[in-house]
């Protein structure tokens, strides 16, 4: 179980149970959030009260997940009527969506960000405490970073009331800027322990580091040294290092991995969510780890990007192929196939039967925990961790014309992968940002990279030549009709 956090998310969801409250009106009840002065008056208080809005912070994954198919490290084929989902998927995939049509694939994350910055708003009029402000302001400001990412021109929310009008992409980013930097040294330094999974020092570099590596994507000019400073920040400190085993940074019981830089915990029965083995496994794979419930086999990995893997790759062990056994050892028949994943697709909308049911290499890469009764799992979900924050630096290096150190980085992710070194000769950008996929495959860094590197809007398997335009998610239609202030994105 994940100690520390977990303990914060339940001892605070009692805080939420506004319908419940004690018939003795003498008795001081702690059950709902006060109006007045009876809690929330110490920094110890104060503090407990921040646990549900970290609670929002760990729907990162659900909102992220669906998005992250309009990439090409994730597919969800449609498997006869399976996954069909009015073609949605199709949609996101093949850049074809539509602001109206597919409303709810974006109303989603908008809502997520702002219902989110709302309540840290909310909060913020009760904190007096000096550091939980800095706290919830950088939290503030990551879902402020969120949604400029995803959307471009947004609303700056930075008070309760505040009037819903749209700022720029280059105002917004100003705004997160200005918000960490002014906040960062009242930040806790601490990593681990009761600053898992919270917003400290470290979370604070990398939102910058990330944003300055995208800087010449969102304000027109490029940032690399500043990414770089950011970059170093977290590497100097000496509080991460890089997980001796790769895998360890995604297994069941994953809050110690030193590595991880910011992640959202899940339990299996405390905090669901995590279920990505659900979304990725094949019915019948409910054998093979002997899970509470089939799971919904719908999303699998492009063909060419699992084949960019070379087989000396330890990280290509994420991707599940090959026959399936049941737990027994006893070999699966799907109908009266061998139930072998193919990384093959052979097309986007495949007819029903076993065929379709088995093409496409599955992923693994957060391990799937046996006899689970359960649909989620305990892993914790990694945002950030240092893995990335070397090939951060050595883009940035390489950008910055420094390729001997971006080289040195670079490196200590290929001898983890157990992959010969780069040399001056194999490290070019294309290579840098292949290297970038093979090992930040479905942690959702994946959409920034290819604008970043220019290849968001290029075919691929099943995908044709899409507008620049896409490189922005329509502002979603619920949100033009609710506040006519908003104007939409061009090309919609």
């Amino acid at each position: 179980m994940k100690r520390i956090n977990i303990k914060v998310l339940l001892g605070c969801s009692a805080l939420m149970l506004v319908g419940q409250s004690c018939t003795d009106l003498t008795e001081k009840t702690f059950d709902a959030l006060p109006t007045s002065g009876d809690f929330g008056t110490t920094a110890g208080q104060q503090s407990a009260l921040i646990g549900p809005l970290y609670n929002g912070l760990g729907n990162y994954f659900d909102n992220m997940n669906g998005l992250n198919a309009t990439t090409d490290e994730q597919m969800v084929p449609t498997r006869g009527g399976d996954w069909k989902d009015g073609d949605n998927w199709r949609r996101l995939y093949t850049h074809t969506w539509d602001p109206v049509t597919d409303n709810g694939q974006f109303n989603g994350p908008w809502g997520w960000c702002y219902s989110n910055i709302t309540s840290i708003n909310q909060q913020l009029g009760t904190v007096t405490d000096a550091a939980l402000i800095a706290e919830l302001k950088t939290l503030r400001a990551f879902f402020h970073y969120q949604a400029m990412d995803l959307f471009g021109n947004v609303i700056i929310a930075d008070k309760v009331g505040v009037k819903s009008t749209q700022s720029t992409r280059a105002q917004v980013f100003a705004f997160v800027e200005k918000e960490i930097l002014d906040n960062y040294a009242k930040l806790s330094p601490n990593v681990g322990g009761a600053y898992y999974g919270r917003m400290n020092q470290p979370v604070a570099d990398m939102i910058l580091a990330k944003m300055y590596l995208n800087a010449q994507v969102y304000i027109g000019t490029p940032r690399w040294a500043d990414a770089i400073t950011r970059c170093d920040n977290i590497i100097k400190s000496g509080k991460f290092t890089l997980n001796g085993d790769f895998f360890a940074n995604f297994s069941n019981q994953n809050q110690s991995s030193p590595e991880t830089i910011l992640a959202t915990p899940f339990s299996s029965t405390k905090r669901g969510g995590m279920n990505i083995h659900m979304r990725t496994l094949h019915y019948l794979n409910q054998q093979t780890y002997n899970l509470g419930s089939a799971p919904w086999n719908g999303y699998c990995t492009v063909t060419e990007f699992y084949n960019s893997f070379d087989d000396r790759d330890a990280r290509k062990k994420m991707w599940i192929v090959g026959q399936q056994f049941k737990a027994d050892g006893t070999p699966i028949m799907d109908d009266a196939l061998p139930m072998v994943f193919t990384p093959e697709i052979p097309s986007f909308v495949m007819p029903a039967g076993a065929a379709g049911r088995l093409a496409g290499a599955r992923s693994q890469k957060y391990q799937i925990q046996r006899n689970n009764p359960f649909n989620d799992q305990d892993n914790d979900f990694v945002i950030y961790r240092l893995g990335d924050v070397f090939l951060m630096r050595a883009e940035a290096n390489m950008r910055n014309g420094n390729t001997a150190a971006a080289l040195t980085d670079a490196n200590l992710l290929r001898a983890r992968a157990g992959l010969p070194a780069y040399t001056t000769a194999t490290l070019t950008m294309n290579e840098m940002l292949a290297e970038r996929g093979r090992e930040l495959a479905w942690e959702y860094h994946r959409r920034e990279d290819l604008i970043r590197f220019g290849q968001y809007n290029k075919a691929w398997r099943f995908k044709d030549v899409s507008g620049a335009f896409r490189q922005l998610f329509p502002i979603p239609n619920d949100q033009l009709v609710l506040n006519p202030a908003l104007k939409q994105n061009p090309g919609y």
